[in-house]
């Protein structure tokens, strides 16, 4: 154990992220045996129990803070730090035979170990000095190695296993992996490499660090987002696999010299993503905060909604950041008349975006004063047209791109819309109907042409092109 001090990072945003799947405030927890540790060492604990509901499943995490003064030997804290871990493990033992266990759980330990001067008599003293407000972390770690030889834990018996993290790599690990569901994954990752260890009684991964670069470069991570991807097909919402998804699975399967280009593009994306839905979720709260008008909410606050911007991939945050830089290449007609994009979420099959990219042109029909008072009905809209039975949600953007002194600035509106989910009977109705609509809309099409080519005759033809109308935010499907 290295007993060097660090300050790093506290978990960047997906550290803030995780704050709206918080279920209940955090429980102030009484760990047994640690009043002898407390009086022995002339420490202090603190235990806090947060349960956060992730979209595959509960995540329990013990936050444990162990305080030492400065001068605590190296052996006194391998031993106080020993006694912490057991009484961890106890409680979590006894909580589970207390409540119902639940298939999809991961119980997580969060062990820190503070090194102070303030702590006097097992107490530690509130001082308002900048020195006090310096968490002076202790660098430590775990991993199999020492749940194997010392403290001997049986990973491979059945249960619910707690993993346990020492503060600074369980913040390493959500700098790593920057979104929840990537988060989920690599706890599967993890608990997997601590029983293979114990079955094989040999540690399967040296670091925290070295695993969780191994999680990352992965070809599995793409497994969740080529699901969607083939239903997407199925249901004919697009012709063929996205070509961005089909390029980079097949350079992290291979290790190409791309693979790391990749993963740099979708670490980016993730961050731009996390700001612009750090920048949303902060303006829909001032919004409430000044006015009462519930009306004007996107869904009640109950409902967290914002996890419906929070719950994509690494690679469908990339694929929507794509969408976005897209819009400078755009010809100049085409970004003052403004146009739409159909996205989807390569995390699940049921939510999908509608990216309104506003009309720099006041009178455009996709100007910002035209859409933004009709979110909620463009939402409603889409959901009708798109006939899959798993649809949950319809997150509509208006993207407003604002160049002001060389920079530019996005400024997005959100409405977030949630679907009732569709029998198959429904599904198959409602695709009648669309074909209904779809031959009448094409008979129309054909008289408007037919009508043009007669009135071309006498009258010269305009040269302005025509606006891009809502109705082609969905693809057409094919027959």
């Amino acid at each position: 154990m290295s007993h060097s001090s660090t300050i790093i990072s506290d978990g960047g945003y997906l550290a803030s992220e995780l704050a709206c799947y918080l279920q209940t405030a955090a429980v102030d927890i009484a760990l047994a045996g640690m009043q002898t540790t407390e009086q022995q060492y002339d420490a202090r604990y603190s235990a806090r129990s947060y349960h956060y509901q992730l979209s595959s499943g509960k995540l329990q995490l013990l936050a444990l803070i162990l305080y030492l003064p400065m001068s605590t030997s190296s052996a006194d804290i391998e031993r106080a730090r020993m006694t912490a871990v057991k009484a961890a493990l106890a409680w979590h033992k006894s909580s589970l035979s207390q409540n119902e266990h639940i298939a999809q759980t991961h119980d997580i330990l969060v062990f820190d170990i503070q090194l102070t001067d303030n702590v006097v008599d097992g107490h530690k003293k509130n001082t308002d000095s900048q020195d006090s407000k310096q968490l002076n972390h202790l660098q430590h770690a775990f991993g199999a190695r020492y749940f194997l030889e010392d403290l001997v834990v049986d990973m491979s018996e059945g249960g619910q296993q707690l993993q346990v993290f020492s503060w600074h790599d369980w913040h390493l690990i959500l700098v790593a992996v920057q979104t929840p569901c990537e988060l989920w994954r690599f706890l599967n990752y993890h608990l997997e490499q601590l029983q293979y260890s114990a079955i094989s009684h040999v540690p399967s991964f040296v670091s925290e660090e070295v695993l969780v670069a191994e999680f990352l470069q992965s070809a599995s991570l793409f497994t969740p987002a080529i699901t969607v991807d083939n239903a997407l097909i199925k249901y004919d919402i697009q012709d063929k696999p996205n070509p961005a998804l089909v390029a980079m699975a097949l350079a992290y399967k291979n290790q190409s010299t791309t693979a790391q280009m990749y993963q740099q593009h979708m670490q980016q994306a993730a961050t731009l993503w996390s700001q612009l839905s750090t920048q949303m979720i902060a303006a829909y709260a001032d919004k409430q905060t000044s006015s009462n008008d519930q009306e004007s909410s996107t869904e009640p606050l109950g409902f967290r909604w914002q996890q419906q911007l929070l719950d994509e991939s690494l690679f469908s945050r990339h694929e929507l950041i794509r969408t976005l830089y897209r819009h400078p290449k755009q010809s100049k007609t085409l970004q003052q008349d403004g146009y739409i994009v159909h996205q989807h979420s390569y995390e699940t099959l049921g939510r999908h975006y509608v990216l309104i990219f506003y009309g720099q042109n006041a009178q455009a029909k996709n100007s910002k004063n035209v859409i933004q008072p009709n979110l909620a009905k463009i939402a409603q809209d889409v959901a009708t047209r798109l006939p899959i039975a798993e649809l949950h949600h319809i997150v509509v953007l208006g993207i407003d791109f604002i160049t002001e002194v060389n920079e530019t600035f996005i400024d997005i509106d959100v409405w977030i819309q949630s679907v009732d989910a569709m029998t198959q009977r429904e599904r198959q109705l409602t695709k009648q109907i669309q074909q209904l609509k779809s031959k009448k809309s094409l008979q129309n099409t054909q008289k408007a042409k037919k009508q043009a080519a007669q009135n071309s005759e006498s009258h010269p033809q305009s040269d302005k092109l025509p606006q891009v109308r809502l109705s082609l935010s969905i693809p057409a499907r094919k027959k």
